[in-house]
């Protein structure tokens, strides 16, 4: 077997006072790599412990408890394994993860009918825990923007300015790969085909396992 080549990406420093040379580094990295990764972005390590936990705790239950929150016509709730399928190819099951998507909570009214949550007598803390991490991760995200907008030689509120951040504007997407992909008999098993995400930029939080991303 090949052995796989592991990457040094770039780091980011989102807390650098030289934020020239932070938007340069950033350039770097996205002509080069198309990825990179980010320190000092605010979000703090006990949320994101508690969002790991959470997402941990709903993937672990049955099935049938699941797809009680299997995903609605506006795609809010959770995608079963192979229930999502990017490679079209004749030979391709689909994609082995399982999902559960949170979508913008910028509209309370409208959020409380579309996005769906699992029943707080379980999940006491699943909701104020998405919500903060939302609002963070949507800060860091536009922080990351402004750096980018600076690295193309525009104005830092460029994207701001011309309605990137208009709702809908940000997604929870919560993962969670079996580990069924390795085995020497499951050659044909993904957790995620190679695709392009969707949208202007993905913030990738993961729990230290390695590779969810080629």
């Amino acid at each position: 077997m090949a052995a796989v080549r592991r990457l040094d990406l770039p780091v980011v420093d989102l807390a650098s006072p030289d934020r020239r040379a932070a938007a340069k580094s950033i350039r770097q990295a996205c002509v080069e790599y198309g990825f990179f990764y980010v320190i000092n972005h605010g979000i703090e390590r006990a949320l994101l412990e508690r969002v790991f936990a959470d997402s941990r705790k709903f993937f672990e239950q049955t099935m049938e408890e699941k797809m009680a929150l299997g995903k609605n016509s506006r795609y809010r709730g959770y995608t079963w394994p192979y229930s999502e399928k990017v490679d079209d190819s004749p030979e391709s099951r689909g994609d082995s993860k399982e999902t559960f998507y949170i979508g913008p909570m910028d509209d309370e009214n409208l959020e409380n009918n579309i996005n769906q949550w699992p029943c707080e007598e379980l999940f006491p803390s699943w909701k104020k825990t998405m919500q903060s991490y939302h609002a963070n991760a949507l800060t860091t995200g536009k922080r990351i923007l402004s750096l980018i907008a600076l690295s193309l030689d525009l104005d830092a509120e460029f994207f701001h300015k011309n309605g990137a951040f208009e709702p809908p504007s940000a997604f929870i997407r919560l993962l969670h790969y079996a580990g069924d992909v390795n085995g020497p008999d499951n050659k044909d098993i993904v957790g995620a085909a190679a695709h392009s995400d969707y949208g202007m930029l993905t913030l990738l939080a993961t729990d230290g396992t390695p590779g969810l991303q080629a």
